[in-house]
């Protein structure tokens, strides 16, 4: 009889194991299908997604998906950034938390309702814009490192997404406080002199010379933050050093 009870015992024991673990299990979203962005351009059969990536963060899977189509998409590279932004101030006024659900982009308005959706896996998630970036030539958001996680982009640094937004506080193609970014220099000397230079040549504009976390900036603000002027300026602007780039100050 005891060796029968240390039986009945044992399997009771081996069940509640496998069905305790049960509710860790998750699903990849299934993206929805590819709809045209605001420009009335198609999105392309390359970007139907294949199987799932193993990686996957807390919210992968998990996010309600308001209902009625994006108001706007893209399709671009991502990456993400962590240290050293983490625990700084982001672009929004608040402080970076690296493993919340959050990204960067440099023209979406702040505070964006969007989602992301790996090409590649499937994996999706729903975050907000919180922060400007990436400005990193040929990129076209930045991830938290929680939201990289949560698309299996944490551990191979990029991949190819597509960027659906649902909400936006302000139009996303005219208005807004625009300005042109040039970075990042690795020494502050140069930065101070391409201000010099900006200054005598964009009179009417503010140009300014920042520290950032990964380097010296200039950024060029035209009149009243006004697109139009900005978009010309940095087509016009031909660095030596750095890049330039357009970006939405709202």
């Amino acid at each position: 009889m005891r060796h029968n009870w240390y039986i009945t015992a044992a399997a009771a024991l081996s069940l509640l194991a496998v069905t305790g673990c049960s509710h860790r299990v998750r699903v990849a979203s299934a993206p929805p299908p590819p709809v045209a962005n605001q420009n009335g351009y198609p999105q392309t059969a390359e970007n139907q997604p294949s199987a799932p990536n193993a990686e996957q963060g807390p919210e992968s899977g998990e996010a309600n998906v308001p209902a009625g189509q994006p108001i706007y998409s893209e399709v671009g590279m991502a990456s993400w950034y962590g240290p050293p932004y983490n625990n700084r101030r982001g672009a929004n006024g608040e402080i970076y938390d690296e493993n919340a659900i959050t990204a960067a982009h440099r023209t979406l308005p702040m505070g964006s309702l969007i989602r992301v959706t790996n090409l590649q896996t499937g994996q999706s998630a729903m975050m907000r814009i919180t922060d400007r970036g990436p400005f990193v030539p040929d990129r076209v958001i930045d991830l938290s490192v929680g939201a990289a996680k949560a698309l299996g982009i944490w551990r191979p640094g990029t991949a190819r997404v597509r960027i659906d937004v649902y909400e936006a506080p302000k139009p996303i193609n005219r208005g807004g406080r625009w300005c042109v970014q040039i970075g990042a220099f690795e020494h502050e000397g140069a930065a101070k002199k391409l201000e010099e230079r900006l200054a005598h040549e964009y009179e009417t504009a503010s140009v300014i010379e920042f520290t950032g976390p990964t380097g010296h900036w200039v950024r060029i603000r035209p009149e009243n933050g006004d697109r139009s002027q900005a978009i010309e300026i940095a087509n016009d602007l031909r660095p030596k050093e750095g890049e330039a780039y357009l970006v939405r100050l709202d």
